[in-house]
């Protein structure tokens, strides 16, 4: 399957998503491994089988395996920070903010792929999974690499996408009720 054939699946009220589908297909402005090795962690953090089953085959041609690692790395180890950091940041007792996380997470440091890539990566996966201390983090040292806050909204916008995508597919499965 294939951004192509996910666009396929989307039922008429999804027209949007299908075009903004179409629009990230065509959008070469964060470059081929930036783009399709976030499409892939973002595709996976919308814990959506057939979403993720898309943009990994749509990145196998475009991604070395070590690129296609870091980006399934990005998604996993976000899936872990954002729970933990959006706990932090949201609990009342500023106490916890004090504590060591104790979370093993080396890949941020080693990702296997240039440092702002992997960054990228990991801004948008927390942007679909709401973690504003994440958000916040990984923005101040993609900002600090050089990399343009247009390039920051595309990876955010093209996450969203990506998610709408995966609630698009899910609505569909909905039972209709008489």
């Amino acid at each position: 399957m294939s951004i192509d054939s996910l666009k396929s699946q989307l039922p008429d009220f999804a027209k949007d998503v299908r075009l903004n589908l179409g629009a990230i297909a065509n959008d070469d402005s964060l470059g081929e491994q930036t783009k399709y090795g976030l499409l892939l962690a973002c595709a996976i953090a919308t814990r959506n089988a057939d979403v993720a089953a898309a943009f990994d085959r749509e990145a196998t041609s475009h991604l070395k395996p070590e690129a296609r690692d870091a980006a399934r790395s990005a998604a996993a180890i976000m899936a872990m920070n954002n729970v933990y950091y959006r706990f932090v940041h949201l609990a009342s007792n500023a106490s916890y903010r004090t504590l060591p996380a104790k979370l093993r997470m080396s890949v941020i440091g080693a990702p296997g792929v240039p440092k702002t890539d992997f960054e990228l990566w990991c801004l948008a996966v927390s942007a679909i999974n709401g973690c504003g201390a994440c958000i916040d983090s990984h923005e101040k040292v993609l900002i600090e690499a050089g990399v343009t806050e247009e390039a920051i909204q595309t990876a955010v916008r093209f996450a969203a996408i990506v998610q709408s995508a995966a609630v698009a597919i899910e609505a569909a499965r909905l039972p209709v009720l008489a």
